[in-house]
């Protein structure tokens, strides 16, 4: 797989137009970011990720034991100051983080994967537009709201709401692609068997690892 070389950030005109009528201020975003194919669902697994999207979560993450909290907290205290230069307010960077872990694990995924493909497709930015139309920090296109949703477009911009469908979708296209890796994230990018968009997520997860922590 050949790595990355450059990254090129584009503004969708469309993309610009609706969030001027809705008071959003939409900063650059990567031009291969979310370009999901939508792609015809059977009724059950419609139903079933329509069921994982619509489950409250927990107000706080549960832990099996002492060992497992103090692996979360120490994984979250070495995010919180990586993630520092990209989310100055503290108290906004540990929700985050905080609604990350718990979405990422109830999806079977690793933090460190999750955090990799942010950095990737929305560079950490809330109201992130692609030039494809996908919203928000896992840049989750909108079609998904329809087909397994409440069908508010808007409701992508809300922090658990987007970690929610993205952690969702990757993990519906894992199990689309038998656990490989490598194309169920062509497939979130939309760029099925092309690996530039496999390998800049492979090597933004490098960024997130946390040795001893809970990833």
């Amino acid at each position: 797989m050949r790595s990355l070389t450059r990254r090129r950030w584009l503004l969708q005109a469309g993309g610009a137009s609706a969030a001027a009528v809705l008071g959003w201020s939409l900063p650059a975003t990567p031009a291969w970011a979310g370009a999901q194919q939508e792609e015809q669902l059977s009724d059950a697994v419609r139903t079933a990720l329509a069921a994982q999207i619509a489950q409250a979560p927990p107000p706080k993450p549960h832990f099996r034991s002492a060992q497992h909290f103090g692996q979360y907290w120490f994984w979250l205290a070495n995010q919180a100051v990586r993630l520092q230069t990209r989310m100055p307010v503290f108290s906004v960077r540990r929700d985050f983080l905080q609604t990350l872990w718990y979405e990422a694990h109830r999806a079977g995924l690793e933090t460190a994967l999750v955090l990799g493909l942010i950095q990737v497709e929305s560079g950490f930015q809330k109201y992130a537009i692609s030039p494809a139309g996908a919203m928000g920090y896992m840049q989750v296109m909108p079609f998904w709201t329809r087909q397994i949703g409440n069908g508010d477009v808007s409701s992508l911009f809300h922090m658990q709401v987007n970690l929610r469908y993205g952690c969702v979708i990757l993990r519906h296209y894992l199990n689309i692609e038998n656990g490989d890796l490598f194309y169920a994230l062509g497939r979130y990018n939309g760029s099925r068997g092309r690996a530039a968009y496999p390998d800049a997520v492979l090597a933004a997860r490098r960024n997130w690892l946390v040795a001893g922590g809970s990833g």
